[in-house]
């Protein structure tokens, strides 16, 4: 089910219980070069590409997957098998629950990609632990801070790049 999510605009959500290593989507949509997804959404800031195969390859979310938020303690996990991306629960999860996973964001245009998820071990960004060392090696511009949400303020839209 999707809905508003405190997380991030909207979420999916479980409407029955999901146990621990179960298949719950599938991250579908048009296999695009990333050359060819670098011009399509050039001036967009939000793009649903999930890297596969050589990562010279990005999967264009279409469905359902696509709305699944980031979250540093995520109760699922991708998995790729022949080039397909599956999302599978890491753990029981109770019916109603949203479902998450790491981004592991890497090769961005952006300076940051802040995480709002919320979590007690929120590391304050989507980008992959070896995307913050490559940054941090190159000397690229990076802003890595937890963010500061008040209880009433809304997280700011994110791009999704994973």
């Amino acid at each position: 089910m999707l809905r508003s999510s405190p997380v991030h605009g909207c979420g999916c959500y479980t409407l029955d219980p999901v146990r621990a290593g179960a298949r719950i989507a599938e991250y579908d949509g048009p296999r695009l070069s990333k050359d060819q997804a670098d011009e399509r959404y050039a001036d967009r800031d939000v793009t649903y590409l999930f890297g596969v195969g050589d990562r010279n390859a990005v999967i264009d979310g279409f469905g359902t997957a696509m709305f699944i938020n980031h979250c540093c303690e995520p109760n699922c996990q991708t998995e790729e098998e022949n080039e397909r991306i599956f999302v599978v629960a890491l753990r029981n999860i109770a019916a109603g629950e949203e479902l998450t996973y790491e981004y592991h964001l890497y090769d961005s245009d952006e300076d940051d990609q802040p995480c709002y998820c919320g979590a007690n071990a929120c590391r304050g960004t989507m980008f992959s632990d070896a995307e913050v060392r490559r940054r941090k090696k190159l000397g690229l511009p990076m802003t890595l801070k937890k963010p500061q949400k008040k209880s009433n303020e809304k997280p700011q839209a994110k791009s999704k790049q994973a």
